[in-house]
């Protein structure tokens, strides 16, 4: 394995830069405007950041997590700060601000932890003598979080193709690709290393509403590279599966617990029970870093969006109405799938099979898998 994550890794080259550290800015894609326009936000302080990330100009948990660890780098570089301390005020400050962008994903929480935890190790080991000394130690750490990332998209392809054949047909959810994660994504990591290793596989991707990342993203970005992809409508997955249009199922993750249960885009339950009772099989791919081993289901808060996401369709002119203005909407962005509903979990130390409960602490506690 080892051999091919260093081959994968060297020959990579995306043909969309959807994150990328310039030392003193952020570089993000603004995702809110594919397929229809290639733009990039260049961000220098917390609050842009803050603000890229509530948008969804960025998003995907990974890469949600990716940039907030680059905020945290420009929260002691956006202003001069006088001495350490008040630059570890700013970064409390900072991981505050950003932990409220988007309360479901766990990939952020831990990534703020991180950088949060570095800096307050920096400062008391005397890594860090200075301001400038603490943004490169921040800087540099944040660089880690992506390139582990990267490296983990890589082995949960590696772990994941084992379960394709040529010509299989993968059904997916949302947008759980490059651009959610900045480099393989977890949900088609197996499927863009079938394509390396020369496995004819092909996606039925939903449109998922209201956001579209489906049509708008995992769409766009498969063609991109080279694999054929076909869109759906949301409510067709139904039919679908029932007919075996497709052999199985990869979705990725926003949060997954300790007991196996998994928070994901809204319409993954339905995936994942429509696939149970047609005998598909219905599998999860994140890293680590995904998993809350700490909360409850009813713990875990579910975040809701605007109204007018549900109101309206997203086009090139601008929103449009397709309902009364004031109808009353409810409009949640993830649900729940029961542990039961899962086949297994797809991670960079190895798959998690059934039961869930069990195995997911004997895997992340345990040495990894090769």
């Amino acid at each position: 394995m080892e051999r091919l994550v260093a081959e994968i890794k060297a020959s990579y080259r995306p043909k969309l830069k959807v994150i990328e550290w310039r030392g003193d800015r952020l570089s993000l894609l603004d995702q809110r405007l594919l397929p229809f326009e290639v733009r990039y936000l260049e961000l220098k302080t917390v609050d842009g950041v803050a603000d890229a990330i509530r948008n969804m100009a960025v998003r995907g948990a990974p890469a949600i997590g990716i940039t907030a660890a680059y905020g945290m780098a420009l929260a002691v570089k956006e202003r001069p700060l006088e001495g350490l301390e008040q630059a570890l005020e700013a970064l409390r400050i900072a991981k505050e601000k950003l932990a409220k962008t988007r309360p479901t994903a766990q990939n952020l929480f831990w990534a703020l932890d991180r950088m949060y935890k570095r800096a307050e190790a920096a400062v008391q080991n005397g890594e860090a003598k200075n301001v400038k000394d603490l943004a490169d130690i921040l800087g540099s750490e944040a660089n880690k979080v992506f390139d582990e990332e990267f490296e983990s998209e890589i082995r949960m392809g590696l772990y994941g193709v084992q379960l394709l054949q040529p010509g299989d047909v993968v059904l997916t959810q949302c947008n759980a690709g490059s651009l959610a994660t900045g480099a393989l994504g977890t949900a088609t990591a197996p499927i863009y290393v079938a394509k390396h290793l020369g496995i004819d596989v092909s996606v039925i991707a939903p449109e998922t509403r209201p956001w579209q990342q489906g049509a708008r993203l995992t769409a766009f970005e498969l063609r991109e590279n080279g694999v054929k992809v076909k869109v759906i409508a949301d409510t067709a997955v139904g039919l679908v599966i029932s007919r075996r249009m497709v052999n199985l199922a990869i979705v990725g993750a926003d949060r997954i617990l300790a007991d196996g249960t998994v928070f994901n885009k809204i319409g993954t339950l339905n995936e994942a029970v429509l696939a149970h009772e047609f005998g598909v099989p219905f599998y999860v791919a994140a890293p680590a870093s995904t998993f809350d081993l700490v909360h409850r289901p009813e713990e875990v808060k579910i975040e809701e969006r605007n109204p007018d996401e549900v109101r309206t369709v997203r086009t090139v002119n601008g929103n449009v109405y397709i309902t009364m203005r004031d109808i009353d909407v409810y409009n949640p962005v993830f649900d729940a799938t029961p542990p039961k509903y899962i086949t297994a979990i797809i991670t960079e130390k190895g798959i998690i099979t059934q039961p869930l409960d069990r195995n997911i602490r004997r895997l992340l506690s345990g040495p990894q898998n090769t």
